[in-house]
């Protein structure tokens, strides 16, 4: 018969709904003890009995179901990141359950664990689709599955305000650029605070010619060694119809997900791009319609 000692204590001193919540001063003990009480007399669980008390709300309670279960997310009063960050400040939200049935769908399709299946490249026709907004919310999902997650800024066309920089509010410094001209390795990518497990690779300075460091094959040897020390590798990519930068990049990882935007991007844009990646022996895994 297994008694308390056979259990690592980690798991018997796991801190309940509750603990958390006074530890972190969001409830005083007092208060505490009547949830419990009102919890033990209506036979409810902890969470509706606080709720009923108006002692604590919904998204109390999600901040402690996060801790209890190692769920990273921020507070809506966090101002660390761009707010775009979905997945971030608002996961039970509807974009949050979707970004999460894409990551099932990713899962399923393409990251099965292998070495050479660690890469993807996220691409779309046109400017102002959604790319960076999608990369970078799939990059929190994986990680708050537990997945040891790299995003990598490759548009090395996109203005600073809309990178993967000014999302995640980072530094600016050296960054893709510098490791594709032989000037760094990947100690140059950055831990993004509050969310374990995700680190971003900047683009740093933007270079004259992307297209010729990008078919460097300095890129694929970077990519090669990430794959040692990642479960996922994500890659933002400039606009597939202006630039040939998404389809070298592609080729690099080996696989892509489209993103096209609700009433904007055009089908048949779409549908070249998409037959252009595949004779190059991309593999299309997926598709995202962002503003659905």
């Amino acid at each position: 018969m297994n008694t308390s000692e056979d259990i690592p204590s980690a798991v018997v001193a796991a801190p309940s709904i509750g603990d958390i919540l006074v530890s972190t001063g969001v409830l005083r003990p007092q208060n505490l003890e009547q949830i419990l009480q009102l919890q033990q007399r209506e036979k409810l669980p902890f969470g509706e009995a606080a709720i009923a008390l108006k002692l604590l709300t919904r998204e109390d309670i999600d901040f402690a179901l996060s801790k209890q279960f190692d769920y990273s997310y921020l507070d809506a009063q966090d101002g660390s990141l761009s707010p775009q960050l979905v997945a971030a400040y608002k996961p039970f939200s509807r974009v949050g359950e979707n970004l999460r049935a894409v990551r099932s769908q990713l899962m399923l399709n393409w990251f099965n664990g292998e070495l050479s299946r660690k890469v993807l490249a996220v691409v779309s026709p046109g400017k102002g689709d959604g790319r960076s907004f999608v990369a970078a919310n799939l990059a929190i999902v994986f990680t708050q599955q537990g997945q040891r997650t790299l995003l990598i800024d490759a548009d090395l066309r996109a203005k600073p305000e809309c990178s993967q920089q000014a999302l995640f509010q980072l530094d600016r410094g050296p960054g893709l650029s510098s490791i594709l001209a032989g000037r760094g390795g990947l100690d140059l990518v950055k831990l993004v605070p509050g969310l374990p497990g995700l680190c971003v690779l900047t683009v740093g300075a933007v270079p004259p010619n992307p297209q010729e460091l990008l078919g460097r094959a300095v890129f694929g040897r970077m990519l090669m060694k990430a794959s040692e020390l990642f479960d996922v590798i994500l890659i933002d990519t400039p606009s597939g119809n202006d630039y040939a930068d998404a389809e070298i990049i592609s080729a690099r990882a080996g696989a892509a997900i489209m993103v096209a935007r609700k009433n904007q991007s055009l089908v048949p844009q779409a549908s070249v791009l998409s037959r252009r990646l595949q004779d190059s022996g991309v593999s299309m895994v997926g598709a995202v319609l962002n503003d659905a």
